[in-house]
């Protein structure tokens, strides 16, 4: 998969990560960039092409696939993050509500776009995920954590599944973005355009997954060791 000359859909793509990808599009030569959020006018990124969608809406999902036929790369970026404690009572709304937007809002988008992709000779799918696919911040991150396992697992099926049809799909997993969602957090983070250009760099390579900083690859390693990162301190 080249970036050059592809016509890439970027979901979320009003700020933050969205923005990043949709900049690197651009630089990397796309020839079309459609950049998809809720309310388009929100979309002021120049060079680009706004279209409303809200992933949770299939409706949505699916006009948009009959709309835009010229599609060869999907960027699932679009997520929330609601943060808490699972015992909370509002716990199991807020885990449905991460769930439909972080998993089931991307695999509506690949469900849609798949034979858009295969028309158009394969393409590719980028799905973001997150450190917190593996690993669980006590009280803050549960529901979260779940809705990005779930999206981990999806694309893992999937990229098996679009295999058959020449598609790709790159899973990136990233710890803390320089973004409003980790605002408030005092602890390292990577650039949004550091994270699309990697992302790409690795979809280029033909690479199918993506460790963009070292909390990320410090947490991968972890899972060999004893006991395992994701069972937490203490454990």
């Amino acid at each position: 998969m080249k970036i050059k000359g592809s016509v890439a859909l970027v979901t979320g793509a009003n700020r933050g990560l969205g923005a990043a990808f949709a900049r690197a599009l651009l630089a990397g030569g796309a020839a079309k960039v459609y950049a998809a959020a809720r309310n388009p006018a929100g979309i002021t990124q120049p060079g680009v092409v706004p279209v409303p969608l809200d992933v949770t809406k299939p409706d949505q999902v699916a006009a948009l696939a009959r709309d835009l036929k010229d599609v060869t790369l999907l960027v699932n970026n679009a997520g929330i993050f609601e943060a808490g404690p699972l015992l909370a009572p509002n716990a199991a709304e807020a885990l449905l509500r991460q769930i439909e937007t972080n998993a089931v809002g991307p695999l509506r988008l690949v469900q849609a776009f798949a034979p858009v992709l295969a028309a158009n000779g394969g393409g590719a799918v980028v799905n973001m995920l997150s450190v917190l696919s593996w690993l669980t911040i006590a009280n803050v991150s549960g529901t979260y954590s779940a809705s990005k396992a779930a999206a981990w697992a999806l694309s893992n099926a999937l990229r098996q599944e679009l295999k058959g049809q020449g598609t790709a799909l790159l899973s990136v997993h990233a710890g803390f973005i320089d973004t409003d969602m980790a605002s408030g957090v005092q602890m390292p983070k990577t650039s949004p355009d550091a994270v699309a250009r990697l992302a790409f760099e690795a979809l280029e390579a033909g690479d199918s997954e993506v460790l963009v900083d070292e909390i990320t690859r410090n947490v991968r390693a972890g899972f060999g060791a004893t006991p395992a990162v994701y069972l937490g301190a203490g454990a």
